[in-house]
């Protein structure tokens, strides 16, 4: 990693759309949640997806917050969207996902950072993670310890921000995922070496 990806500094500039992304579906979420015009002209109006089904509004959400494009990152993105509030509705599972409370639009966006990170990690630097393993059975065991560890960094920092009574923006968003993005290729920069 260090050698193909410029080592941790650069890696996380590199994936700053992870940061923006996150932004982007706390913003859709709270403005679904108040009425937000701003909601609206990104193709998310409450009054045209009532009624939906909760795959529906999902994919109304994930299209709105990041179009199709054809690159990975943005598939990546795509995916780690629909997972953060299947997974919402798995903790939640009366939650309405046009009027999410802050508290479940701060797990969405929890969850997506956590899967979106692994998911970068993964598409950069997991081939070399798991060429370098001495067996299939390591590199998938590595490939856990580093969503785990990617998962517990982004809670913990959600959890900062809470405890401090700091609202979870889009500036902070961001914050949180270069943070843990720097701290992960840091920690995990070995395995891919």
């Amino acid at each position: 990693m260090r050698n193909g990806y410029g080592g941790a500094a650069t890696a996380t500039r590199r994936f700053g759309g992870t940061a923006r992304t996150a932004g982007g579906l706390s913003d859709a979420l709270a403005g679904l949640a108040g009425g937000d015009t701003t909601a609206a002209q990104a193709g998310l109006d409450r009054a045209l997806l009532a009624g939906r089904s909760a795959d529906e509004i999902m994919d109304a959400v994930v299209e709105a917050v990041r179009p199709i494009d054809g690159t990975q990152d943005a598939e990546a993105e795509r995916a780690s969207m629909r997972d953060a509030m299947t997974e919402l509705l798995t903790v939640y599972p009366n939650a309405d996902l046009l009027n999410l409370d802050p508290n479940q639009r701060a797990l969405v966006v929890e969850r997506f950072a956590a899967s979106d990170v692994f998911r970068r990690f993964d598409l950069d630097v997991g081939k070399a993670l798991r060429d370098k393993a001495p067996s299939a059975a390591m590199a998938m065991s590595r490939l856990k310890q580093v969503r785990d560890y990617i998962r517990e960094a982004v809670a913990a920092s959600f959890r900062q921000l809470r405890d401090a009574g700091r609202a979870v923006t889009a500036g902070r968003v961001s914050e949180v995922v270069r943070e843990a993005l720097r701290e992960t290729f840091t920690v995990f920069e070995g395995y891919a070496e």
